[in-house]
């Protein structure tokens, strides 16, 4: 596959500033990640105050959000690397601002019912995952040269980090104004957006050959004789071949599972048992994702100054001990709100970092005709592990009790800062 030169002012800098089709879609993904804030939350508070759904329910809805990736993302993974990843991505967004949309006017006619709230949240999941496993491999043909990759990654990290921090107590102020249903229209204009700014670009994209599918590319190879499930067993054997793909890969899953069991149960545990309302929710995830948006933003200048394999490894032991804040939360008030907000900081700012190192590793290490595949395999193994997080989580807070079952996952998510002192990414140097 051709690689595609960013575009440049008429200086000729390289800077991803003067890349107006790499800002274009930067601008129009960071208005549709504020506007997934707002779904993020008004989903499961839809179910809870309008359902009345309980901790096992909440944990239902967040597997049925993530369990697509498990299911689809290998099969999507390998059709994105047979199509121009643009126009995937446009359908995508389409088709989840159809059915987001599709909330708030059947709150409004009284049609609204909990199964089809589950529905629709899975298939909006759908569409996430085809969006997802395309977007991570259309940024390289915006970036062209591999080494703006760190840049690219560290700026869409921030937006993303941004978004965590103003998005949950925007969404938290946007749902108490509106109702949770009503709020999801808002979602819904940010991926109009998403879809303008992305007919806006203008960078060609070459269509991938008939064999893309094989490391030659040339058509006539066994990709093209092998078809999807071949093409995706050569996608899992080149992730779980490399070695240092192959330990990001086993420990990524673990990650998730830990992030999004304790999402869940917090959500249940600080609504019903602290007594939390919807907008100081959204105050602790904002004014702990600061943590984020300062781990994105300074990912760049750290690994300017220390080696990449010990500030990757930091960033982890930072995103799976943070929980720990959270189990032993106690006394007044304010200082439970307090741990609260920095068990999720912690986590947050490590997250922010290990994210931009992680992904730049991955779009290094892999060429264009499999970045699809290997997307999609990381999506699997992330997705998967949050998918089950999120059901496990419910389970626990439903049998145990919300406190209870996320100090048990606390404990456990605590373990893996072993796997990740093992991990030959820790002793990396520098990006290979």
């Amino acid at each position: 596959m051709t690689t595609i030169s960013p575009v440049r002012s008429a200086g000729g800098t390289d800077s991803l500033w003067r890349n107006t089709d790499f800002l274009k879609f930067w601008s129009g993904e960071t208005l549709s990640l504020f506007g997934t804030q707002v779904t993020n939350l008004a989903l499961p508070l839809t179910a809870i105050l309008s359902f009345h759904a309980g901790a096992g329910m909440v944990g239902v809805l967040r597997f049925l959000q993530l369990v697509p990736y498990l299911v689809l993302a290998l099969v999507f993974g390998a059709l994105v690397d047979r199509m121009r990843r643009k126009r995937v991505m446009m359908v995508a967004n389409a088709a989840r601002m159809l059915l987001v949309g599709a909330i708030p006017v059947l709150s409004a006619t009284g049609t609204l019912t909990l199964p089809l709230l589950l529905t629709l949240a899975c298939a909006i999941g759908v569409f996430s995952v085809l969006f997802d496993v395309s977007w991570m491999s259309f940024v390289p043909t915006l970036v062209g040269d591999p080494a703006h990759y760190l840049e690219a990654n560290q700026k869409t990290g921030v937006t993303a980090s941004s978004a965590d921090v103003a998005g949950p107590g925007l969404a938290g102020a946007i749902i108490g104004a509106l109702t949770a249903p009503i709020a999801l229209a808002v979602d819904a204009v940010s991926y109009l957006v998403s879809l303008a700014t992305l007919l806006w670009i203008r960078t060609p994209e070459p269509k991938p050959a008939a064999g893309a599918g094989t490391g030659t590319g040339d058509g006539t190879g066994a990709g093209a004789r092998r078809g999807i499930p071949g093409e995706i067993a050569e996608g899992l054997r080149f992730v779980l071949g490399h070695r240092l793909l192959r330990s990001l890969a086993l420990i990524g899953p673990f990650t998730n599972f830990s992030m999004v069991s304790v999402w869940t149960m917090f959500l249940v545990y600080a609504s019903r048992d602290r007594g939390l309302s919807p907008a100081l929710i959204g105050v602790v995830f904002s004014v702990s994702s600061i943590g984020g948006l300062i781990g994105a933003a300074l990912s760049r200048r750290l690994l300017a100054r220390l080696p990449l394999g010990p500030v990757w490894a930091v960033s982890m032991s930072a995103l799976f001990a943070g929980p720990l804040l959270i189990a032993v939360a106690g006394g007044p008030r304010a200082v439970v709100f307090g741990c609260f907000t920095a068990a999720f900081f912690v986590s947050y700012l490590g997250l922010g970092i290990a994210n931009v190192v992680g992904v730049s590793l991955r779009m290094n290490a892999t060429p264009p005709q499999l970045r699809g595949r290997m997307t999609a395999a990381f999506r699997t193994l992330l997705f998967g592990g949050g998918s089950l997080g999120g059901l496990l989580g419910g389970v626990l807070a439903q049998t145990l009790g919300a406190h209870t079952a996320i100090t048990a996952i606390a404990i456990g998510s605590a373990v893996m800062l072993v796997p990740v002192a093992l991990s030959p990414v820790s002793r990396l140097r520098s990006l290979p």
